[in-house]
């Protein structure tokens, strides 16, 4: 059931103004921290599992908020529950300032959540406020998000160089959190409470929902299985931290075009599978290429990097998308993807955890790898069983 909004009307370059800025912040606390991995573990102590664990607690705090993000919507609308949201970014980001393990992971635990339950509610936003622009708004947020990653990612190693340390590096992405509530605090502030809704349950039992839980799984894992290590992985192989987190950072940017490209070619051509194993083509030849050859003549891990950007930035939205073409209304669509996105997350939060037990383990980082290759089989199971969704209307 749809909120009931008795608000003030809120213009929507204002509404749009205010959901980019926030959109700004919903990957840099986490996009920041593999590039400092090294240097983390250096002043820490930590081995390379607990140093995964880091990342796996935000990114399983990334899927209690999705799964909370309904409720804090049907309580006070999502306009104010994003000010909540993303100030416990900024809270999480400050706190991680402080260089030892409690505040690090009790920061990022925070973070993840803050930006789990904002994830969610920005879909909200956009339906209320912007619907005739939903896809245009859509895919400027997920630009917005992915954007700030690749900076993040670029300059955590010389940005630690330059504030003194590790930890004050995490804490400056409390800045852009702090400007975004002050874009959106006047936005909130204008909406008026909604009338109590009722509470969407989830669709456990559905088998379309259940697969396109899998399929967000995987390229989840995917996804935050080499934001976490791909860095540290080149490292071990020679290459200076400062290269490792410029790979990262060209890595992140390629998912840029891949987002935006690949879907809108699945949805104008109504091939949503075929577009979704081209997608998942090009992130398992980049996966295999960075197991195989890391350091290949010439080229180096550049192409591998940017074939694993291309298709593991389209996998994410390719996810939400057949969701919305496949589910007959609104309430259905959302808890869909509800469901899909915590069971996403939760599965990616575990992957770099097990990743780094399995670096520990072995010594190396080939059976670390190896699970993401696994994840891109299950993907592919997972497309083929969906099929190609029907365009919209």
């Amino acid at each position: 059931m749809k909120a009931a909004y008795t608000s003030v009307r809120v213009r929507p370059g204002v509404v749009l103004v205010g959901l980019l800025a926030l959109a700004l912040n919903l990957r840099t606390a986490l996009a920041g921290y593999p590039p400092l991995i090294d240097a983390v573990r250096a002043d820490l102590g930590f081995s390379a599992g607990a140093a995964g664990f880091v990342q796996t607690g935000a990114v399983l705090m990334m899927a209690a908020g999705s799964l909370a993000g309904p409720a804090a919507a049907r309580r006070g609308g999502p306009e104010r529950a994003l000010v909540g949201a993303v100030g416990l970014v900024a809270l999480g980001s400050l706190v991680r300032g402080v260089p030892a393990a409690v505040p690090l992971v009790t920061g990022s635990l925070l973070a993840g959540f803050g930006i789990g339950v904002a994830g969610v509610l920005l879909t909200g936003v956009v339906k209320e406020h912007l619907a005739d622009r939903a896809g245009a708004v859509t895919g400027g947020y997920v630009v917005a998000m992915m954007i700030p990653s690749t900076v993040a990612s670029a300059v955590a190693v010389p940005l630690a160089a330059a504030v003194g340390g590790w930890s004050l590096a995490l804490a400056v992405w409390a800045v852009p959190a702090v400007l975004a509530l002050a874009a959106w605090v006047p936005v909130a502030r204008r909406v008026e409470r909604p009338a109590p809704t009722e509470r969407a349950r989830l669709p456990w039992r559905d088998r379309f929902a259940r697969l396109a839980a899998t399929h967000q799984s995987a390229a989840s894992l995917l996804v935050y299985g080499w934001m976490t290590w791909l860095a540290p992985y080149l490292t071990s192989r020679g290459w200076s931290p400062r290269d490792a987190g410029m790979v990262l950072a060209v890595w992140a940017a390629a998912q840029v075009p891949g987002a935006l490209a690949i879907p809108a070619l699945a949805e104008r051509t109504g091939r949503w599978r075929f577009w979704s194993g081209v997608a998942l083509a090009s992130t398992a030849a980049g996966t295999i290429g960075l197991l195989l050859a890391p350091l290949a003549p010439v080229v180096g891990p550049w192409p591998w990097a940017v074939l694993v950007g291309l298709g593991s930035g389209a996998g994410f939205p390719l996810g939400l998308a057949v969701v919305a073409w496949r589910t007959p209304d609104a309430a259905a669509s959302a808890a869909t993807s509800g469901m899909a996105l915590g069971v996403g997350y939760t599965v990616a939060g575990i992957g770099p955890f097990l990743m780094g037990l399995l670096i520990d383990l072995t010594a190396g980082y080939a059976a670390a790898i190896g699970v993401l290759v696994v994840a891109a089989a299950v993907q592919a199971s997972a497309i083929i069983r969906i099929g190609d969704a029907p365009r919209a209307g």
